[in-house]
């Protein structure tokens, strides 16, 4: 393809890219100030320029196709390149200036990053950040995500990796509970406690145990089941049961005495346990306001 020709597909690459990102072409069609007919002629005019599906059409929803996602990969990294190229031939890399989407889950973003991006964005007043509570999976260039931080083992291998710390599930329950209803002594003994668990799938009241080359796994059951690592650490401190949860969340209440630790001598291992892990797309050009906020986290965080 002849330059002038690729010249005359950028607006529309970067056309495809909000597309994705916002979902639909109604939204993307508002960012642009555009229609959404004049969008989706954009994308059909793309689409026959390159020869290829990128975009499967419902009535409900947009599907992008396996096609669409490796183009939406490279028209990523132009507007990347694009931007950076602004930032080098004028001054706003002395001012970085811009916004940046990150997302996290839940118990992560507000009691570890949120004092972080606090003090990220006093040192940088003219930078945005827009953050996103998501314990599941996250599809950074279907969501418009920047950078995703991850409780896991298992970290994105098309992403590149910063490892900033490792995280243990444990288990909590408070001293009038435990007085009431006995500390259990091993994994079994839950089955005859009330527990508080994620309620996000059906197999999240499924903990299991290792201790040396012993493994236990226990359906446990309870009356109070909730997502959010806040309000179950709530029903806890009000004798409601044992929760399970990540350290970060219990370690002061832990030290303070205000909790109990329960099976301290066996390890858990669960959907979201593992090492605390921060990745963002590979890129050539990496603009600097994300190259400043990924330096201060890992600084906070991770390894020198």
């Amino acid at each position: 393809m002849k330059t002038s020709q690729l010249v005359a597909l950028l607006p529309d690459l970067a056309t495809y890219t909000l597309v994705v990102q916002q979902g639909n072409f109604t939204n993307a069609a508002n960012s642009l100030s555009m229609t959404p007919s004049a969008v989706s002629k954009t994308i059909s005019r793309l689409e026959k320029a390159l020869e290829v599906k990128l975009i499967e059409r419902t009535t409900r929803n947009l599907r992008i196709t396996e096609e669409g996602e490796k183009v939406y990969e490279q028209a990523i990294q132009m507007l990347y390149a694009a931007e950076q190229a602004v930032e080098l031939s004028s001054n706003l890399h002395l001012k970085p200036q811009g916004s940046i989407m990150i997302s996290a889950p839940e118990a992560l973003l507000s009691l570890v990053l949120q004092p972080l991006i606090i003090e990220f964005l006093k040192r940088y007043p003219e930078i945005q950040i827009k953050a996103r509570a998501i314990d599941g999976s996250v599809d950074i260039h279907k969501q418009g995500i920047d950078i995703a931080f991850r409780l896991s083992k298992d970290p994105d291998e098309h992403l590149v990796l910063k490892e900033l710390g490792q995280t243990h599930l444990l288990l909590c329950a408070s001293k009038p509970y435990l007085m009431k209803h006995g500390i259990p002594k091993q994994p079994s003994d839950l089955l005859r406690h009330n527990c508080l668990y994620l309620a996000e799938t059906e197999h999240d009241n499924v903990w299991t145990f290792h201790k040396g080359d012993e493994s236990q796994s226990v359906t446990v059951s309870g009356r109070y089941a909730v997502n959010q690592a806040q309000l179950r650490f709530e029903g806890v401190k009000s004798h409601l049961g044992i929760g399970l949860f990540h350290d970060f969340v219990v370690e002061n209440a832990l030290e303070n005495g205000e909790v109990v630790q329960v099976l301290e001598d066996w390890t858990l291992t669960g959907n979201y346990h593992g090492n605390i892990l921060m990745q963002y797309a590979q890129m050539k050009y990496l603009p600097e306001r994300l190259r400043l906020f990924i330096d201060f986290i890992n600084r906070a965080l991770g390894a020198p």
